[in-house]
């Protein structure tokens, strides 16, 4: 029995199962590197945020003039 063409066939998938599982590993770092700038920007605002209320705990009630 010749099983080459089984061999050839088997060689083919798995080419094709190691190209997209280099693939997927490429999304995984592009999300990765994104999921780390989101969060980065995400600490930047909770510091913005507590730096603007900080002053404006400090700023004088001033009732708006109507």
């Amino acid at each position: 029995m010749n099983i080459r063409p089984l061999l050839d066939a088997l060689e083919l998938q798995e080419d094709a199962a190691r190209a997209l599982a280099d693939d997927l590993r490429a999304q995984i770092d592009d999300l990765q590197t994104r999921l780390r700038e989101a969060e980065t920007h995400l600490e930047h605002l909770a510091i913005t945020r507590t730096t603007v209320t900080g002053l404006a705990d400090r700023l004088p009630n001033i009732a708006p003039e109507l």
